[in-house]
């Protein structure tokens, strides 16, 4: 079986989070302050098919990141979307399911003598070719420093 996902969960390395069954990176794509990928280890194509141990991860992640990610960047809201939608593109379609976590801004935020702006906050986001920042690696860094403490500190 051919999955780009699976093959990323092998091999990467920094992650956020990490759990049994779960594993949360950043997204090298930072329009959006915080932005991750909250990704099954597994080989899941289905939502459906998710276990009960692994629902329970998931909701303890969601706190996990939300309540970090606001203590530290204090966005407006956040977006999660599961889309799977590349995985079509494919023939035969191979879907592994991950979650898209963007944090929204309605205001603009600052972090590391970068200014971090939402313009189309209360609005469906614009396509990634449309608004685009990829940070630095020392930047990217630094932001998943800032989340994992914040979140290695909740007590949940």
């Amino acid at each position: 079986m051919n999955c780009d996902i699976c093959k990323f969960v092998k091999n990467a390395d920094n992650p956020i989070i990490e759990t049994d069954h779960w594993i949360v990176f950043l997204a090298d794509e930072q329009a959006y302050l915080g932005r991750c990928y909250v990704t099954l280890k597994r080989h899941c194509n289905d939502l459906a098919k998710l276990n009960n141990k692994e629902w329970l991860e998931l909701l303890e992640i969601i706190r996990k990141l939300e309540l970090a990610t606001k203590k530290v960047f204090k966005p407006s809201l956040f977006n999660w979307s599961c889309l799977m939608n590349l995985a079509y593109q494919n023939n035969p379609p191979n879907p592994h399911v991950h979650w898209h976590f963007q944090p929204r801004y309605n205001h603009k935020v600052k972090f590391k003598r970068l200014i971090f702006d939402d313009p189309e906050f209360g609005n469906h986001y614009a396509k990634e070719e449309e608004r685009s920042r990829v940070v630095s690696e020392k930047v990217k860094n630094k932001i998943i420093d800032t989340i994992q403490t914040q979140a290695i500190s909740l007590d949940l």
